[in-house]
């Protein structure tokens, strides 16, 4: 189970704001349903029986099974690329920003290690224009990461030949901590944050690894 699927009041914080409640239980059902079975495994009325509704009851909010998909994986993007955008537009030095974004980035795939999975895992199941909307936003995400590289190597502190296969790697090595993290296993979310903060610096050979 996801440390993120609920917050002290018991709602699940990544689809706080997706109404109405049974909106927002079918998609909760559809993340961990898909999760567990793959996309094009899962059908709806698997999805509804775990959200506790009928098959029919789900196509009031969902007209199809990749909605729910389109829904998580737009979500999912959202949220991770706005931490990236606030350590980037927050203040500091190149290594104090990329830290930031790669601490914050890790800790995101950790914490919604089973939405992150999906969002990740099953982007080619999208629909055509679906699929062209989350793409944008993985570019907005590359370019985030890139930005902040780019200025560490403009100012001397970084030592990249090449930034954009740098991008790349930071980027994998962040997100594959959803396709591994045990909410049970030993390291929390803040500790993995830390570490792969700490190996990104050293890849961008920054001099002074900022502490958490």
């Amino acid at each position: 189970m996801d440390v993120e699927r609920k917050n002290a009041g018991g709602r699940a914080e990544a689809w706080g704001d997706i109404t109405p409640d049974a909106a927002r239980r079918l998609v909760s059902a559809a993340v961990h349903a898909f999760a567990e079975r793959g996309y094009h495994a899962t059908t709806t009325r698997d999805i509804a029986g775990r959200a506790g509704m009928s098959p029919a009851a789900l196509y009031i909010h969902y007209k199809t099974k990749e909605e729910l998909l389109y829904q998580i994986s737009k979500v999912g993007h959202r949220l991770a690329l706005d931490i990236l955008e606030e350590a980037r537009d927050g203040g500091g030095t190149p290594a104090e920003r990329l830290a930031a974004a790669v601490r914050g980035f890790v800790r995101w795939h950790a914490e919604h290690h089973t939405t992150a999975r999906v969002v990740q895992y099953e982007l080619g199941a999208l629909g055509e224009e679906h699929h062209a909307e989350v793409i944008a936003m993985r570019r907005d995400t590359d370019a985030t990461v890139r930005s902040i590289i780019e200025d560490g190597v403009r100012m001397g502190d970084f030592d990249v030949p090449d930034v954009r296969g740098t991008t790349v790697a930071v980027l994998s090595l962040c997100i594959d901590v959803a396709r591994w993290f045990n909410a049970r296993g030993r390291s929390t979310p803040d500790e993995v944050g830390d570490l792969y903060a700490g190996l990104v610096l050293r890849m961008v050979g920054a001099e002074d690894a900022p502490q958490g």
